[in-house]
């Protein structure tokens, strides 16, 4: 066998999104965004005397931190896209990003969920006028930033995705875009909810609203948490796509001289599948004719036949 042989089955192991570099440009131009909001709120905060403001913006730190983590991770992916030390590329490291972020969002729920129930019982002093200025100018802030992440729609040839959870199918599966997205809706959710109970607050008296509303926020943001964190781990570990799975078992067994014996199907990147299938059939059956019956299923990026 020739030189020219052997480059004829080999290929790399890139299995980045195709909006890769267009998400890392828009997850970038959110973390400056936030960054500037945080410090212009622990700024006014100091200078207004407002804890409300101060919190606020110590809150928002967080967002930013983990917006940069994924920022970071896009960074990495592509700068080690084609080393040979990942196996099956760098396509699972923003999968791994969105984990951690999820990790970050999930204790942030819990942080507002034990603050609001110590302020329902131990109300303290708001200065609304200040908050809820700060507050709409920090829901600007997030709608700007949730029209940049959910600016990019594409999906690839991946015709398998379902919604797993918040923004998920809008974003082609590429789950660190996800997560970075669920941060700017926390954010802007909180802001929501913090604007309506600093209203009714300053005119209707009814101070109670505040931590109330912190705990709706608390419980809503921990139920994307635990979307996000779910959607993850099934990419960390490996878990069998079973809509893969069974595309594959119909193309394969449909003609009915094979039978699949043992199959392997997992997500290495957000719009690339592997596989590996071991395959019974009659005399005549080898792995190309396996391989070219699963043209139809685009998911797959990197395909190991074992015939038998």
């Amino acid at each position: 066998m020739t030189t020219r042989d052997i480059d004829a089955f080999t290929h790399d192991h890139v299995y980045l999104g195709a909006a890769h570099d267009e998400n890392a440009r828009r997850t970038l131009w959110v973390v400056i965004l936030t960054a500037v909001m945080m410090v212009g709120e622990i700024f006014a905060g100091y200078v207004t005397g407002s804890m409300a403001l101060l919190a606020d913006g110590f809150h928002m730190a967080t967002h930013a931190g983990a917006l940069s983590v994924a920022a970071i991770a896009y960074v990495y992916a592509k700068r080690h896209a084609s080393n040979r030390q990942f196996s099956f590329g760098t396509g699972k490291v923003g999968d791994l990003a969105g984990f951690a972020s999820a990790l970050v969002l999930g204790l942030i729920a819990l942080g507002i969920g034990i603050e609001s129930i110590l302020r329902l019982f131990e109300p303290i002093k708001v200065a609304f006028g200040e908050a809820t200025l700060i507050a709409v100018i920090g829901l600007g802030v997030n709608i700007v930033s949730a029209f940049l992440l959910s600016g990019s729609h594409h999906h690839g040839h991946d015709h398998h995705h379902h919604d797993h959870g918040t923004g998920h199918d809008a974003h082609g599966g590429d789950n660190n875009l996800r997560s970075a997205y669920v941060h700017v809706l926390a954010d802007a959710l909180t802001s929501v909810l913090a604007i309506a109970a600093l209203l009714a607050g300053r005119y209707l008296g009814w101070v109670w609203m505040d931590p109330v509303m912190g705990i709706v926020g608390a419980v809503v943001i921990a139920r994307w948490s635990w979307s996000l964190m779910r959607d993850t781990a099934t990419v960390l570990l490996d878990t069998t796509d079973d809509h893969v799975a069974e595309e594959i078992k119909d193309l394969v067994e449909g003609p009915g001289d094979a039978r699949i014996a043992d199959l392997h199907v997992w997500q290495i990147g957000p719009e690339a599948h592997a596989a590996i299938i071991g395959v019974v059939g009659a005399i005549g059956i080898d792995a190309d004719i396996i391989r070219g019956r699963l043209g139809p299923v685009h998911e797959l990026k990197h395909l190991t036949i074992e015939c038998h």
